[in-house]
């Protein structure tokens, strides 16, 4: 983690807690925080306390202040990072480290689901949805960056975005940021613990017959040949998903008592509690910080097995705008908002932007950094969603066994689906902790003033997340669903709303607000409402 500060800003930092925690300097050793740190920074508070916040008639003096060699910076990850050395910059950080970071952060797991958007909207339209929800998200995500800007009078250069909504709307603005931002958290976690029973099921099962040799045929409509396609929807009317045909001389009672305790959605969900509801109990999971790496390594991944697969499939497409036939969906279709759910969280970056471009040596390019990186995410989803689309075969399948997770269209059995499955299920039960660990300090902090107020307290709210994320596995495993219900539910408040009425708040304030502006941002609050509403009526 790279961190510099102007050395004129240090007066202007406002004070911060370091718990008895771990503090990691550039070569890792272990230290404690001393009680002269601990002295420093009950006086520093000590001033902070005497005025408000933003007020800055009365900020600690110089002499208050620790030296620069002995500044250290609390992360939300739970570490404190050493500051080493200072920049004429705002950040050490370039463009490209910056752009590169904005990209990483926003691809997710929604980049699975986006053939199966595109199926659902059509392909043409489907393309234009992309290309129209990716300008309008950007513009939202400029808008959030520019607020604190327009705020007068007032030092926001250490807010971040709840801040400002609490600045416009007081603790309405406060509670409400915190409650849209759990959902966003909340939905990724379930997210990721049906994508997780999903991995280690078909990971569990390729393992096993491989092992015992055995040869097995999912009951399954598919193509023949060593690029195999799969349509499970089609056997959605079978009472066990996993049924299949077995040719082997080995054991059969065996095997059926593997596929008996190795169930999708039976079984599989409930394993998962042993491995991560420990980890999920850790004061600081900075330890899983160092697979972030993992994320960009599964993407590229990803787009090379799309590309792969498509090489050997060829292109399958046929046009035609409203007629749907037995292998082809319509070039437009009335299931388009399901898409647009999906690309709210997937092009969801609203409620962090501002730490991510905080770091970036020069702050004159963050709208031109932020433009690019939300090109590149879309030229990403463009690719994979259009090559999958374009290359599943069809015939004999039709289009619409694209599924919500575009890997379950490969075969347990398929090599680089089996690779890709590996790595995603390991980045994935690296990332739960943090998003675990971030839920619960926005939580626990905002209700007890401490994000570990007792193991009791922490056990109890992990226990309500994983049991939301295991009855998601077990009841309802449609990760596209989930995507677009918590991405319209999260993005109508992060995307569409507030930055809107922020802006047209400031400029009522300054007198500058014109009717133009004021029909663009109403515009754009009702298409977040109707995108909102769209999901649970389609």
């Amino acid at each position: 983690m790279n961190i510099q500060f102007n050395p004129e800003d240090y007066k202007c930092k406002r004070p911060f807690h370091v718990e008895p925690t771990n503090i990691v300097s550039v070569n890792d050793d272990m230290q404690r925080v001393t009680d002269e740190a601990s002295a420093m920074n009950k006086r520093i508070h000590y001033y902070s306390r005497l005025t408000s916040p933003t007020d800055r008639a009365l900020i600690a003096p110089d002499h208050v202040l620790p030296a620069p060699d002995e500044i250290y910076v609390y992360s939300p990850l739970g570490t404190a990072f050493k500051v080493d050395s200072c920049t004429d910059g705002y950040g050490k950080n370039s463009s490209l480290v910056t752009i590169f970071m904005i990209w990483n952060t926003m691809m997710g797991t929604s980049i699975l689901s986006i053939p199966w958007g595109i199926k659902q909207a059509g392909f043409t339209s489907g393309i234009i949805l992309i290309l129209l929800m990716g300008i309008l998200t950007l513009y939202c995500c400029y808008r959030v960056v520019k607020s604190r800007q327009m705020i007068p009078l007032t030092d926001t250069s250490n807010w971040e975005f709840p801040d400002v909504c609490k600045y416009y709307f007081g603790s309405f603005g406060q509670w409400s940021s915190l409650l849209f931002s759990m959902v966003s958290l909340v939905g990724a976690m379930v997210v990721y613990w049906v994508l997780m029973s999903n991995f280690l099921f078909n990971t569990g099962k390729f393992i096993y017959n491989f092992v015992h040799d055995i040869n097995v045929t999912d009951i399954v409509p598919g193509t023949n040949g060593s690029n195999k396609v799969i349509c499970p929807s089609a056997a959605s009317d079978h009472p066990s998903q996993n049924r299949s045909v077995m040719f082997s001389s080995g054991n059969r009672t065996g095997f059926e008592l593997f596929e008996e305790w190795w169930d999708k959605s039976k079984t599989v969900p409930f394993y998962l509690i042993a491995v991560l509801l420990p980890l999920l109990n850790l004061k600081s999971p900075s330890f899983f910080a160092k697979f972030n790496v993992l994320g960009t390594v599964s993407v590229v991944y990803l787009v090379f097995l799309v590309t792969v697969k498509a090489a050997h499939l060829g292109i399958h497409l046929e046009f035609s705008w409203f007629t749907e036939n037995e292998f082809f969906v319509p070039e437009f279709r009335i299931l388009f908002p399901q898409l647009t759910g999906v690309l709210t969280l997937a092009f969801f970056i609203h409620n962090c932007v501002i730490t991510l471009l905080q770091n970036n040596r020069n702050q004159e390019n963050n709208v031109r950094d932020l433009s690019i990186a939300y090109f590149l995410v879309g030229l990403t989803y463009l690719y994979v969603g259009v090559i999958i689309f374009a290359s599943f075969p069809s015939p004999p399948l039709s289009k619409e066994c694209i599924e919500q997770n575009f890997l379950d269209n490969f075969p347990s059995d398929d090599i680089m689906s089996f690779v890709a499955r590996i790595f995603l299920l390991f980045q994935m039960m690296t990332v739960y902790p943090l998003l675990g660990y971030l839920a619960r300090v926005q939580l626990l902090r905002q209700f007890f003033g401490n994000a570990y107020p007792s193991l009791f307290h922490v056990l109890i709210l992990n226990l309500a997340i994983v049991g939301a994320g295991v009855a998601m596995a077990r009841f309802y495993p449609n990760i596209g669903g989930i995507i677009r219900y918590s991405g319209a539910t999260c993005g109508l408040a992060f995307v569409f709303v507030y930055p809107s009425l922020i802006y047209m708040i400031s400029l009522h304030r300054a007198g500058q607000l014109t009717w133009p502006a004021l029909i663009i941002h109403i515009f754009i609050i009702l298409l977040g409402l109707a995108n909102l509403i769209a999901q649970f009526l389609l």
